[in-house]
This record gives structure tokens, sequence and C-alpha cells, in this order.
């Protein structure tokens, strides 16, 4: 038993706040404590002073002046530095949280408000059944200044979405306040379910698709978003390695949760059928609020594919659909190891070894400049390795090119429209004082397809001879065929006047004010036609991947000065590179590869992040729109993410993850 000091020169009075169950009024207690007193000790004597019969197990102290929490319970009050003007709270570490899910629903759970956000996002996911929690995290909704001023009005209260019941589990997602034996359902070596439990079978109301909000509901929270808009909501990331107390997060404060790093792996349609549909659910709503942009043609697919969706979601074909023949996966990886053992591809394995694939075509080329109207010209074109080369003519190809590209580290963006036939690439290729433009024209989609491919391996420093150059080709391809109104050979159009449609329901409702009722859903029934034979999960997974192509995707914009700069620019950071923007035009200046970087480091002093990459390049700046520590986590997430592989089970090595995202503050 922990005896209270006696009065003296060494002890002194101890303030503490207890935190009692909702409801219930808090206590305050002052303890006579001396400097060798640990903090065990100290939380046994405060319960023994309240006489109150509960468990006490989940509470902690909360040492308010420093924001932080008091879990090191073998150290002592002399060496936390807490003495008699510090103000304590006993507090429990789980607590109420309202949490937005990628559906823009909002559930109301119960977290560990004491350990870092990443065992906190991690805790989670293990509650709703999504596996590779490191690709999650919390963001802070976007500041509303109206909500502001309306605040002492009668708003009406957060619409809690109650889907524990559906679950099996009780109100939180956790039956009782928290249960710290709570293992996942899914086994953590292997990702496999470890029984067939409804969470991973269909009955679970995370893994449906939520119905499309009418036109008027979408107008009501859509908001046009220029950079500096974006880059100010990305600054509401929390920081990882810190607890939600230690950023200011209160009980039943409202955060987002949203897939952060845009790299999505070992997505698997069997196990993750809740993922999918949360990254469809984000990916949907990115596009509806115009948080991502897109050309009118690839809003109608986006459109047609929702369509689809939501016709698959709201009957009974998708279960029809889904019922494909189940293969034995121990006779497919035996099947697998066969054929390698037998040496079945190893003339295709050498030849990929041995010849560097190339191509060869006309193609029309434009070099923008200022102050000119010169059109596309042709030339013979080349492509070697990852060097695009051009000549006047075929003739001309064995001699010397008018000039080469080296598209290594180079920005690929398409400049594609269907309807018009309309194939382009535009390349922005790395200088030492920014970037050029170089914009090349192919004649039709397989010729358009087969370039890009390459174009978009060179830029990462892999030639056609990699094996997933043909993949890409035929991503791209049936990407084209998505975009495209014309219904399939031999198929009839739709009948306009036996559809049931709110065309505005699956467009933004910027561009549903440019096109008539009708005339959108003519024009969405159209491209339907083009899928109307995926099932719910093909549908799911096909506008994940369109989304992952377009060219903004996966890009997160911050408000940087750089050193030696006199303005504020844009960094835009996505899972591969960074991209210096000028933010009065949006364009950008400059790009550098995660690839060709040496070091990166941080001083916490000034708060400057020093990146230095090869060529003796090195770039420094600081952060406006919020810490530099924020932009830090981003590119040290991304390079920890890049190190994955299907080799390894599902364990994350936590300790060179939070050293890669935390620096050394």
């Amino acid at each position: 038993m922990i005896k209270a000091a006696k009065v003296g020169e060494t002890s002194w009075q101890l303030s503490v706040h207890v935190d009692q169950k909702q409801g219930d009024e808090s206590m305050r207690f002052k303890l006579r404590v001396k400097g060798d007193l640990h903090i065990g000790g100290l939380m046994l004597m405060l319960v023994e002073k309240i006489k109150t019969q509960q468990d006490w197990s989940d509470h902690a102290l909360w040492w308010e002046q420093k924001k932080c929490w008091l879990l090191r319970t073998h150290w002592t009050l002399d060496k936390y530095g807490i003495q008699a003007d510090a103000d304590l709270r006993y507090t429990p570490q789980h607590k109420p949280l309202l949490l937005q899910l990628p559906n823009m629903k909002t559930i109301r759970i119960t977290v560990c408000f004491s350990s870092m956000v990443f065992k906190a996002v991690e805790e989670i996911c293990r509650v709703l059944n999504i596996r590779r929690s490191e690709e999650l995290s919390l963001l802070k909704p976007p500041y509303d200044s109206s909500k502001k001023k309306k605040k002492d009005k009668n708003l009406p209260q957060e619409d809690i979405w109650d889907i524990w019941d559906s679950l099996n589990m009780g109100q939180g997602g956790t039956g009782p306040l928290y249960n710290k034996t709570m293992t996942a359902t899914y086994d953590p070596e292997n990702g496999m379910p470890m029984s067939a439990t409804s969470l991973w079978f269909g009955e679970n109301p995370l893994a449906e698709s939520q119905p499309n909000l009418s036109p008027a509901e979408l107008a009501k929270i859509y908001q046009p978003l220029s950079l500096v808009d974006k880059a100010n909501n990305n600054g509401g990331w929390l920081e990882s390695s810190r607890s939600l107390m230690e950023q200011e997060i209160q009980d039943d404060d409202k955060l987002l949760l949203r897939f952060k790093y845009n790299v999505f792996f070992d997505l698997n349609p069997k196990y993750d059928a809740i993922r999918i549909t949360q990254l469809y659910e984000q990916a949907r709503w990115s596009i509806l609020l115009e948080e991502i942009d897109c050309t009118d043609e690839e809003m109608l697919m986006f459109a047609s594919l929702q369509y689809h969706i939501c016709k698959l979601t709201n009957s009974n074909e998708h279960l029809e659909n889904s019922s494909e023949p189940e293969i034995d996966e121990v006779e497919a990886a035996l099947s697998n190891l066969e054929v390698t053992l037998e040496g079945g591809h190893m003339d295709r394995i050498l030849e990929d070894i041995t010849d560097i694939p190339k191509l060869a075509d006309t193609l029309r080329l434009l070099r923008p400049k200022r102050l000119t109207l010169r059109p596309y010209k042709d030339y013979w074109f080349v492509f070697k390795d990852t060097t695009i080369s051009y000549f006047k003519n075929k003739e001309a190809a064995d001699g010397e090119p008018i000039e080469q590209f080296h598209l290594r580290g180079c920005e690929v963006v398409p400049d594609v429209n269907v309807t018009d036939k309309k194939f382009g690439i535009k390349l922005l290729l790395p200088v030492a004082d920014g970037m050029n433009e170089v914009y090349i024209r192919c004649d039709n989609e397989t010729q358009y397809a087969k370039w890009k491919a390459a174009c978009m391996l060179a830029s990462k420093g892999k030639t056609m001879a990699y094996s997933s150059y043909k993949t890409e080709v035929r991503n791209i391809q049936s990407f084209l065929q998505m975009k495209s109104l014309a219904p399939p050979p031999g198929q009839a159009a739709p009948d306009l006047d036996e559809m049931e449609m709110n065309a505005e329901c699956f467009v933004s409702p910027r561009y549903a004010k440019k096109n008539k009722t009708k005339q959108l859903t003519a024009r969405i029934l159209e491209a339907h036609q083009n899928i109307a034979k995926l099932s719910l999960m093909e549908a799911k997974m096909r506008f994940i991947q369109a989304w992952q192509s377009l060219p903004e995707f996966g890009i997160n914009y911050y408000i940087v000065r750089f050193k030696g700069s006199k303005k504020d620019e844009i960094l835009g950071i996505s899972y591969n590179r960074m991209i210096r923007i000028d933010m009065s035009s949006g364009l950008p200046v400059t790009t550098w590869r995660f690839a060709n970087m040496k070091q990166w480091n941080v001083n916490w002093d000034i708060r400057q992040v020093t990146i230095e990459f090869d060529q003796n390049v090195t770039i420094a700046f600081c952060c406006v729109n919020c810490d530099c520590k924020v932009v830090h986590e981003f590119i040290g997430g991304y390079i920890f993410l890049s190190t994955r592989s299907k080799d390894q089970n599902e364990t994350l090595d936590e300790e060179m993850f939070l050293k890669l995202i935390g620096g050394q503050e």
C-alpha cells in the first residue's frame, strides 16, 4: 500500500482531476506527494482515495500543461519534471470519436486516445476489417467558417450511422468500453479469413456501396476547390507518431478516415471486399466533389460505372454474376510450380532479358512556344530503352536524329478524347531550370496504348522488356474502351423512354449544369453499354483503376516557401515524386523523383526540410500552411511503403516506418 507523504520540506500537494463515466460529475483530489514517487504509485494512491468501486484499468494520467500522457508508470515525478503547479487528469485512454468513413457516413467508435495515431488507425481498421491499415490515416475536417458563425444556433445533430448491431458488436465497435484481447477476423500472417464470418462474405454494410445523393443534396456539399484550398485541406492530416490528445482531439470530435498513401498494395477481391468498397467510395466522392480534375469524357465514364454499380447493388444480379468457378489455390500453386520446374517459360524469359523491344512509327510532334500557332508535324519516331529519337522520315533513321528525349524522371500526361479520335501524349521533360513540354499525337488507340505504356515505364527507368509492359498496354486499351460512347458491335442503342435514371446523381454539380437531363442520361447509358457485363466487384475495381490513371491522382498539395525564393509556391507529393508548381498558373515547374533521392533531413529549429538528389541537386523549403512534419511524414511514408513485397507477411516493420516518418525531432 502506498502511503501519502508527510508534511515537510520535500513534499507538496498535487492536484488531480478525475474524469468519471459519461453523465457523472468529475472529481478533483489533492494528494501530498514527494518527487521520488513513481507514476504507478500515484495512480494507486489516487484510486484508494476515490473509494469508488469500478474498473480503473483503462485510466491513465494526462498532463494538461505539457499535453502529454504519463504512461511510463515506473518513472518518478522528478524524472517527468512534475511539480506542485502541474495540472493532471486521471482519464480513460479509450474515448468515443465521431469517424467519417470514406463513404461519407459517420459512425461513433471507441478509440485509444493515448496510443499514437498509427496504432489507433490500426485498431480502427481491425474493428472494421480493413486490411493494410498503414495506407490509411486520420484527417481533420476542412475548416468551415460558416459553421463557426452558426455555432450558437440550433444546428441539426450529426447523423450517426449505426452499424454495430449488424456487425454483432457492442456500441462503439468494441463491445464494452474496449477489449484488450480483441483479434482480427483475418490471419495476420497471410491475410486470409480465419473463419467464414458474415464480415467477409457480403453481409457487412461496409462492403456495400452507398446510394448516390440527390442532386440537391450533392449541391449542398459541393465546393469548387483551388490548388490553395486543396493544400489547406491536406494540412489537416494528423501526425502518425503522436496520440490524438497530444494533437488536441477531444471526446466526440469528428475526424475523417481516409486512404492517405495512394499505393494500394495487394488488393484482393477475395479478402478485401470492405477495403475495395471503401476505396471505391473515396474515389467516387473525389470525382463528384471535383477534388481531382477529369475531362468531360472521363466524367461520363465514371458516371456509367457508378450507374452500373448502383444498379447491381439494388438488385440480386451481382449475386448471380459472382458465381464464378472456385479454383483450388493449392492446385493452382502446384501447377505454376510444375510449369516453372519444367522450364515452360524459359525461352520467353531469356528473350525478355536479351531482346529489348523497340517501337518505330510515324507520329506527330508539337514543341509549344510562345506566340506561335504552328501545327503538329509528322516525323519518324524510334523508341528504344528509355529514349525517344525522332527523324525527318523513315529513310533518315540510319543517321543522326533531329533530337532525343530522355524520359527517365519525366511526367507523362494523357491528352485524349476518344469521341474526337484524339490520342495525344504530353511529356514534361526535366531540365536544369524546370520542365520542357513536348506533345506527341498518335493515329489510333492501339498505337497510343503502346507508346503511352512505353513512356510510363521509361519515366520510371524501365524498358519495354519489363514484364508489366504488355499488361499496361491492355489496361490502357481497356480504359479507352470504357471512355468510348459508341455501343459495342451488334448491340442496339438503349431506349431512353424505358429507362428510369436520375443522371445528375452520377456527375458533379458543375458538369450537370452544362448538360440537359435527357442528353446527360443518353450519354451515360451509351457509355454504360461498354461495361454492362461487368460484375459488381469488377466494376468497382475498374472505377479504382480509372481513378488511378487520372493525371492528378495521388498528388497531395502543400504551400511552401523554397529557400532563396521570395514567394509561396505549391509542392505536390505523390507516391514516387515531388512536383514544384507555380501557384498562380498551376503549371509544374520541375519534378524530383524519390528514386533519385540520396538523403533528406529536417532542421527542427527553423522547421526546414532539405533534400539531396543525384547530380548535386539540393532543395530546401519551409511549409507555410502546416508543420513541416506533415510533409516529412508523406515522403518517409511513401519511401517505406515502396519496400513492401508479396513475399513478406502482413506484419509491418513498425520501427522502420516510425523512424522514416517521425524524423529525429
